[in-house]
């Protein structure tokens, strides 16, 4: 049998893969006119007696609709980022003054009490409070007993294991917790006040004095 062959110059099949590097930069009005036309050179130079079939042309058609339908969604989800960004800095405006806790273990005693917090990975049945002084030794041990998961305060009356009363200063914690015997992932979380709040181009950020300046998704909860 004599196979005939066309005489017309093949074309590679149009990909996602293939087309992505040189569509990176049009827009998705471009692209689809782009590849409409490849895809009418390729029907016109297919080879005869292997045609193209509606599975193969459905998926290339399919491949141009989701690069378009990205863009669209790309350009949803800026500008809602930007609308939250405004939001977001609208809020922070009301924040110095407030107090908040971030990620820390510092826990400061002053006026006969020390405000913490901790924030819990799962719940849990025991939550233990250690207080540490300057040099690591234990000063008191708080149980806040069980606790949900998420972020919870606490506060420390200056009271040491013995019952005397801790000098005012700077102190830390270490939490522990536990489920049914079984260590539950626990972290501390320090108080601080807001000082100021800047709007910067890597989003909203709050001074917290001697904690440091962070950014606003640093907050794990109000005081």
């Amino acid at each position: 049998m004599t196979t005939i062959k066309s005489s017309a110059p093949a074309v590679a099949p149009v990909t996602g893969a293939a087309a992505a590097p040189k569509l990176a930069s049009s827009t998705a009005a471009e692209q689809q006119d782009r590849f409409m036309k490849l895809l009418v050179a390729q029907m016109k130079n297919q080879d005869p007696l292997n045609p193209m079939d509606n599975a193969q042309m459905t998926s290339q058609i399919a491949q141009i609709n989701t690069v378009s339908g990205l863009e669209k969604l790309n350009r949803t989800v800026e500008s809602l980022l930007g609308a939250f960004g405004m939001l977001q800095a609208q809020s922070a405006g009301q924040l110095p003054g407030r107090a908040v806790l971030v990620e820390g273990n510092a826990l400061p005693l002053k006026d006969g009490i020390a405000v913490g917090g901790v924030e819990l990975a799962s719940a849990a049945d025991s939550v233990t409070i250690e207080v540490l002084d300057a040099a690591g030794m234990p000063v008191s041990t708080l149980s806040l007993g069980k606790s949900d998961a998420g972020v919870r305060s606490f506060a420390w009356d200056g009271s040491r294991a013995d019952g005397s009363a801790a000098p005012e200063g700077n102190y830390r914690m270490r939490v522990t917790a536990s489920s049914g015997g079984k260590p539950v992932q626990a972290g501390t979380l320090a108080a601080a006040q807001v000082q100021a709040v800047s709007n910067n181009a890597d989003g909203v950020r709050i001074d917290l004095g001697a904690a440091g300046t962070r950014p606003y998704s640093a907050i794990r909860s109000f005081l």
